[in-house]
């Protein structure tokens, strides 16, 4: 009995090392909190065209990690830099709503309207590695009248 005990123990811990390195390849919560400020603060110092420009460079560590990237839209809806998809830059996405039906800018734009002008909004999204539809939590900050975010997949 006490050798069926050790093998089954055996058994789960080899199962948890792929799960251990699959969460290890996806960004944390921190993570994204620091990305994000990060990109605010780059913003305020370097002003916005090198900001965005430096957000959208897929080769920037920076504002690329990972499952890990920055996206910014201003408060109508319009994405001013995506650090995933360059094509998105320039469209209104207001009306975007995720798989579920929830209007996915909308919410981040009620999240930056809030007092705190920052926090977490949830929603559906492709994630860029798996490129699969996944649960993401998107933090955002306001500042001035943009919205800078970057987020986790669950």
């Amino acid at each position: 009995m006490k050798a069926l005990v050790i093998a089954v123990a055996v058994s789960l811990s080899i199962l948890a090392i792929p799960s251990a390195a699959l969460a290890a390849d996806k960004g944390t919560a921190e993570q994204a909190i620091a990305m994000t400020k990060k990109a605010v603060a780059l913003i305020r110092s370097a002003g916005k065209d090198k900001a965005f420009a430096e957000i959208a460079d897929p080769t920037n560590a920076t504002f690329h990690d990972r499952d890990l990237y920055v996206y910014v839209y201003d408060m109508n809806g319009i994405t001013l830099a995506h650090g995933n998809n360059p094509k998105m830059v320039g469209k209104n996405l207001i009306e975007l709503k995720d798989n579920e039906g929830k209007a996915v800018i909308k919410g981040l734009i009620e999240m930056a309207n809030s007092p705190a002008g920052k926090g977490w909004v949830e929603f559906k999204w492709p994630n860029p590695v798996t490129k699969a539809v996944e649960q993401k939590a998107g933090y955002i900050e306001k500042v001035d009248n943009i919205i800078v975010g970057s987020g986790i997949y669950k």
